[in-house]
């Protein structure tokens, strides 16, 4: 990396300008230089983070920019998830800009002003503002340009992977005040203009079913920046109505849809909302604050887990499937939290209500900070909910997963929503030991607290002079109505609060009052949604897990394999994993009167009288500390009556679940966005659906699709294939390119599915590491619809 040091200088001058850029372009929320963190975790976490970052080659993240751009360089490009790259590359810029703000570090600004010069060539050399790293992304482009929509499904999700560049100059900008990335972020708005100006309502809408990441969002960010309505209008035209008019009209039609396809929309519906607000068409403001107000509301309280996050296998599940959560190793990604804090700050500046602090407390401190491996930084994409599974971690210059992207950024942002403020109130919304400038009404605000050990804090204000000021303190969901204190010189003015509320402090301050708050941390039992019996144990707001074994942890530190960021070890039967079964008020009562901390453990209890057996000793501690180990999030817990008929009914399915899943050395489920570009589905005339919960997909006359799978270079397999059995249909199955012959075994369903097991020649797997499987219906006719396969040892 070669840094130009002149530019390094010139940001370093700017520096003083990043607080006010940040402070107007957010309205209400303090720039990251303003707060001071004290927490020894978040700090830790950040630090570590800040040592992460500059272990990542920034010539290999440039690579693609300026290959596209047809700019020599010797830089050698990142195997992993190469067809998507450049994605990492804009969240880079954005976590660079974000550690600085936070911390200052000289090299954080060097790396962002050498990737910015750089980036500066590529659009330079470009000559209409773009700057591209997709492969062939100037072809793509260029087709939608011409009104070719549809060319946005040859290619790995084309407008998401530029608006990790748009963001990355975006932030740039608003957290260190660069001129260079204000002015390069606004040329390539001016290129996205230049590509979608011609396309229909129709065409966009057609496009838009495409992953398009935060495309209105950024449009809606440089309205924002400049006042000029062209990139409102173009932040309008990026609205993907199937969404949109859905929640407007306050319906959730979220069921089997890939989470963070749908979250960074709705992040762009809250900014266009603040954006229209602020051009006085508080009309069309009005609806996109409330259909993003919706999408977060049906998303928090029906489709969340206890650690904040959701989706499993990266989609939303329908209710009568949330069994799901806990029977797939793939639980809630990570990049839909990063996504839904966003949303929820967002919301909050137009509405700052009490329950967007609680839920950004709940996913902060139990999704976010979990991701994170305390010792060597990496991070993770998927949180399993299944009782006994773990979590694998990235590591630098390997893994250029989405969540290595977002969690690029997470860790830098711990001190962005502790305070907000408008005009002459201060709201303080997370209990993070931390310190506070308020200068435009000239007083520090420093906050004491252990959280969240105890729910006790003290707030000092300190102004440089008697200031009146209204200071509003949340009243978390956690504790219960009349429960809370705050007090300022003997007066509680938390007597008759509610649950998930501000208490409003209104008064003139002088030097060195203090606001005395206590907050009772109960222990409670709270179900997965519409699954009754499995629960999180939760002290105050904070997931309580357990650490079990650390047994056959395959892949615990990815490598540069496609799919290692998924914990492939076996899966545990639930019927070998710690259950609290019995009387769950009773054992909420052990909680509360029993819990004891591990001496020498801050936040390790154990509870007498909780778990049987071998379990008995085990000890709850925060989840977001559980590390290298499996572990216990959501626990089995029905009375003994109703458990064993649950273990009469069901120990035998799972039992033949396992096994098959033992046997499974790759699998895909057709129909889900990640699985088919995990393994480079090729199709043409093919459809997708859902059929109770299940994804598939089918040909229609003449198609195919196809799918490259991982053989392990095994001598022995066999191809499993679950279909419908629609006798109109056919199915015929080629491995590359040669036809298999009839399965060797067909299984029938009770709900009408069809399982066919191909036991595969050697000849077609001899030698080979991959093979391609491709269906297609027969004499060109439309196939069988495909729900799975697996390839089986």
């Amino acid at each position: 990396m070669k840094i130009n040091r002149l530019s390094a200088l010139l940001s370093i001058i700017c520096l003083g300008a990043s607080a006010a850029s940040a402070v107007q372009y957010y309205p209400g929320t303090f720039s990251l230089s303003d707060v001071k963190l004290n927490d020894p975790t978040l700090v830790h976490a950040m630090e570590l983070n800040l040592d992460v970052l500059k272990q990542y080659d920034t010539d290999r993240l440039l690579q693609p920019f300026l290959r596209e751009a047809g700019i020599p360089t010797d830089a050698v490009p990142f195997d992993n998830w190469a067809d998507l790259s450049g994605h990492v590359g804009g969240h880079y810029l954005s976590a660079l800009a974000i550690h600085y703000a936070s911390t200052g570090d000289k090299e954080c600004l060097d790396r962002l002003n050498y990737m910015l010069d750089e980036l500066e060539k590529c659009q330079k050399a470009s000559g209409d503002g773009r700057i591209c790293a997709m492969p062939h992304g100037e072809e793509c482009f260029a087709q939608i340009k011409n009104g070719d929509v549809g060319i946005v499904w040859k290619y790995w999700v084309p407008w998401y992977n530029v608006h990790k560049t748009y963001a990355g100059l975006r932030d740039a900008y608003i957290y260190t005040g660069s001129e260079k990335a204000k002015k390069m972020f606004l040329d390539l708005c001016d290129w996205g203009i230049g590509v979608i100006e011609n396309l229909t309502p129709e065409q966009m809408e057609s496009m838009l079913n495409n992953e398009f990441g935060g495309m209105n969002e950024v449009y809606a960010d440089a309205y924002d920046l400049t006042g000029d309505e062209k990139y409102l209008d173009a932040a309008i035209k990026f609205t993907h109505h199937w969404l949109f008019d859905s929640m407007l009209e306050g319906v959730d039609n979220l069921d089997n849809r890939h989470a963070n396809t749908q979250v960074p929309k709705a992040v762009g519906f809250q900014r266009v909302a603040e954006a229209a607000r602020k051009a006085g068409r508080n009309e069309l403001a009005d609806q996109y604050q409330k259909a993003a107000d919706f999408f977060w509301n049906t998303v928090v309280y029906n489709r969340s887990l206890a650690i904040g996050g959701n989706s499993r296998r990266e989609h939303f599940a329908s209710a009568s499937d949330c069994i799901s959560y806990v029977e797939d190793r793939e639980g809630p990604e990570t990049c839909n939290t990063y996504n839904m804090l966003k949303l929820a700050e967002g919301l909050h500046r137009m509405d700052p209500r009490a329950e967007y602090a609680d839920f950004y407390e709940r996913a902060m401190y139990n999704h976010i900070l979990s991701t994170q491996h305390p010792e060597h930084g990496g991070y993770v994409y998927f949180t399993s909910a299944r009782p006994d599974h773990y979590r694998v971690y990235s590591q630098p210059n390997q893994a250029m997963w989405c969540c290595v992207g977002t969690g690029m950024e997470n860790h830098g942002k711990y001190g962005e929503f502790i305070y907000t403020y408008d005009n002459d109130s201060l709201w303080v919304n997370l209990f993070t030991p931390s310190l506070v400038q308020w200068k435009n009404k000239g007083l520090n605000i420093d906050m004491a607290s252990d959280f969240p050990h105890s729910g006790k804090a003290t707030i000092t204000v300190n102004p440089k002079k008697s200031v009146k000021a209204t200071i509003y303190v949340r009243h978390p969901r956690w504790v219960k109505d009349g429960k809370m204190s705050v007090k300022v010189g003997g007066v509680d003015y938390a007597k008759d609060s509610k649950s998930s509320s501000y208490v409003k402090i209104d008064r003139k301050w002088k030097k060195g009052d203090v606001i005395e708050i206590d907050m009772p941390m109960e222990w409670t039992m709270e179900e997965m949604p519409n699954l009754p019996h499995y629960v999180a144990i939760m002290r105050g707001p904070i997931v309580m897990g357990a650490a079990t074994s650390q047994d056959n942890l395959y892949g615990l530190v990815a490598d540069d394999g496609r799919w290692s960021h998924i914990a492939h070890g076996p899966l545990t039967s639930v019927f070998d994993t710690p259950m609290l079964i019995g009387d769950r008020q009773e054992m909420i009562a052990k909680l509360n009167n029993n819990a004891k901390e591990v001496p020498g453990k801050k936040m390790h209890y154990t509870v007498d009288g909780l778990l049987p057996g071998k379990w008995s000793s085990l000890e709850l501690q925060p989840f977001s500390s559980i590390h290298d180990s499996r572990y216990m999030m959501y626990w089995l817990s029905m009375p003994e009556a109703e458990y064993a008929n649950f273990e009469r009914w069901h120990k035998a399915d799972e039992a033949l679940a396992l096994a098959l899943d033992e046997r499974t050395i790759d699998a895909v489920t057709p129909g889900e966005q990640q699985p088919e570009a995990d393994h480079g589905m090729k199709t043409d005339k093919s459809v997708k659906g859902v059929h109770v919960n299940y994804p598939w997909r089918a040909t229609e006359d003449g198609g195919y699709f196809e799918y490259t799978l991982d053989t392990k270079s095994l001598p022995e397999l066999s191809l499993m294939v679950k279909c419908d059995n629609d006798p109109a249909r056919s199915l015929m199955v080629q491995i590359d390119g040669v036809a298999l012959e009839a399965p060797t075994s067909t299984e029938a369903s009770t709900n009408d599915f069809n399982v066919f097991e191909y036991q595969l020649p050697k000849s077609m797997i001899d030698g080979k590491q991959t093979i391609t499987v491709r269906f297609s219906g027969k004499d060109n006719k439309p196939s069988s619809q495909v729900y799975n396969l697996r390839l089986c040892r």
